[in-house]
């Protein structure tokens, strides 16, 4: 059994406030699953983001609040994410007396979003997720499957499907000529199972293509 975990980046809509809707599957055997997991989970503790989840796009991107505090990177941890917490509570308060609504929700979302990463500098930030790539990279057993696309070029008229759907099937198929090449000289064959990430808007749908 093959398990295949799917995420995407960007969004399927176009325009839609991205140029590419990229769609990534990694592949590893179900009996290493336990071993990747223990892998992550090991790195994660020794970077103090234990029960966290791992959102690149917002771990990568420079906080500017930790640059406007004295001698941030010489704070403890708990240090860092109090001042970085006072700090962020009262833009929030300038924010909604300035009553720029747009501007107030917006940085309300990063801070959100952000939260679970504000004890780690820019520098540890990415330090962490190459180190996280570098991890996957050594699993010489995993494959990763993709489909990028371009929405400037797509025409989803001529595709007669929008642009997710067409990203799922390209993926599916890839995996599954994956599964028929491995399952070469083998007695029996070699099964996959696909897990998509939650998403409330899409996953009845691609539930429908599947079948």
């Amino acid at each position: 059994m093959y398990l295949c975990y799917v995420d995407e980046s960007g969004v399927p809509q176009i325009p839609g406030n991205t140029s590419h809707f990229i769609l990534c599957g990694l592949s590893i055997p179900a009996e290493n699953w336990k071993k990747c997991d223990f892998e992550i989970s090991s790195l994660k503790q020794r970077w103090d983001l234990t029960n966290t989840e791992v959102h690149t796009a917002w771990m990568a991107r420079p906080y500017l609040e930790q640059n406007k505090i004295a001698d941030f990177t010489s704070l403890s941890l708990a240090d860092r994410i109090a001042a970085i917490n006072q700090y962020r509570k009262t833009e929030l308060f300038r924010l909604q007396r300035s009553k720029n609504h747009k501007q107030y929700h917006q940085q309300k979302k990063n801070f959100s979003q952000t939260a679970d990463y504000i004890h780690l500098t820019y520098k540890e930030r990415h330090g962490f997720l190459k180190e996280m790539a570098e991890m996957i990279a050594s699993w010489d057993f995993a494959r990763l499957f993709a489909e990028c696309i371009d929405k400037a070029f797509f025409d989803p008229v001529k595709a007669r499907q929008p642009v997710d759907e067409q990203a799922f099937e390209q993926l599916v198929s890839r995996f599954e000529q994956y599964l028929q090449i491995m399952t070469v000289d083998q007695e029996s064959s070699r099964l996959g199972l696909i897990i998509h990430d939650n998403n409330e808007t899409s996953c009845k749908r691609l539930t429908e293509l599947m079948s």
